[in-house]
């Protein structure tokens, strides 16, 4: 099991175990992004690992010192923005019905939130070869709104609310005949404003038209079944609220290969050399627990399962004209 770490400005840190050790991460020679590497990957018919290897790895470096000078970056950027996907899916974790479903129930009524997360329960693991289920799906943005470990994630001026959502992201790359690409897992805060969401189901699709944040570690290789992790809210020099959060399909109600298949089934998400990042879905959020964010805030999230912490300052974006000039 190798981690991949991408530096700003260039440059990629591999890792090597399952625990963070700063002890065991070295840079990758004549490596530049973690892109480059998985193109050749492609180009090849090779593993990742592989790649990395007939690279090779030359100095050491110390991971906790990169990371308090702020040098990581996204783990995985596409060099065009425009081409780099940010998706995901919701209802996907055994728990995660009811925060949502207490969010929008008005009646005794089964919510349409609940009714998908039943469906996904009932038929979110099909057997292999099987077709299962299709999950809630949204669109995030592009590559403009990835926010690296430790910068700032802003909300629009507009926004209701700001609220972190603890997460597992894939990231994969598209091959030259529509292939998709595994490269790997990162932590993920799936940024969303909240109150806009409770305001009526339909806004949904506005509410997470937000940035997200992703790393500072890729792990290369099969995600772990089961995942433990704990998500903060840093204010001033309190926390002001922390809580575990479980991940991998143990936790799950649809099985990752589902998640996947119901993405990548589009023809329009299978263009040569796009990049793809899609989130799988939470259980656990502080908007639930009845915290309102405040500008400054920080964000926290950790899992020994990733190694180094995700975080970032929660900012409000300065306000844009929405003047349309006619031509």
């Amino acid at each position: 099991m190798i981690f991949l770490s991408q530096l700003k400005g260039g440059g990629v840190i591999c890792r090597h175990g399952s625990l963070g050790d700063a002890g065991s991460a070295h840079r990758v020679k004549q490596a530049n992004s973690v892109y480059e590497l998985a193109q050749e990957a492609v180009r090849n018919k090779a593993s990742l690992e592989e790649v990395i290897e007939k690279h090779g790895l030359a100095e050491s470096v110390d991971l906790l010192e990169l990371s308090k000078r702020h040098q990581f970056d996204c783990p995985v950027r596409h060099p065009d923005p425009g081409h780099m996907y940010l998706t995901g899916t919701g209802l996907t974790h055994l728990g995660s019905a009811s925060t949502r479903n207490a969010m929008h129930a008005q009646s005794e009524e089964l919510t349409d939130s609940m009714k998908i997360f039943q469906m996904g329960v009932e038929a979110g693991k099909p057997a292999l070869g099987q077709e299962g289920v299709q999950p809630e799906w949204f669109y995030k943005g592009n590559g403009l709104g990835v926010v690296a470990p430790d910068d700032a994630i802003p909300s629009p001026a507009f926004a209701l609310d700001g609220g972190e959502e603890p997460e597992i992201a894939g990231f994969y790359l598209i091959g030259e005949q529509g292939e998709v690409h595994r490269l790997g897992y990162t932590l993920a805060n799936e940024f969303s404003d909240h109150v806009t969401e409770k305001q009526n189901y339909l806004y949904l699709a506005h509410s997470k038209l937000r940035p997200a944040a992703f790393g500072p570690e890729l792990l290369v290789g099969e995600l772990p079944t089961h995942i433990q992790g704990k998500s903060r809210i840093v204010r001033g020099q309190q926390t002001l609220w922390e809580k575990s959060f479980l991940s991998g399909e143990d936790n799950m109600s649809h099985s990752i290969n589902n998640l996947e298949h119901h993405h990548f089934k589009y023809a329009i998400f299978r263009h040569p050399g796009d990049l793809h990042v899609h989130m799988f879905g939470t259980a656990t959020l502080s908007f639930a627990d009845g915290i309102g964010t405040q500008e400054a805030d920080v964000f926290e999230i950790s899992s020994p399962s990733f190694g180094l912490p995700l975080r970032n300052v929660f900012t409000i974006a300065a306000p844009l004209s929405t003047e349309v000039k006619a031509l």
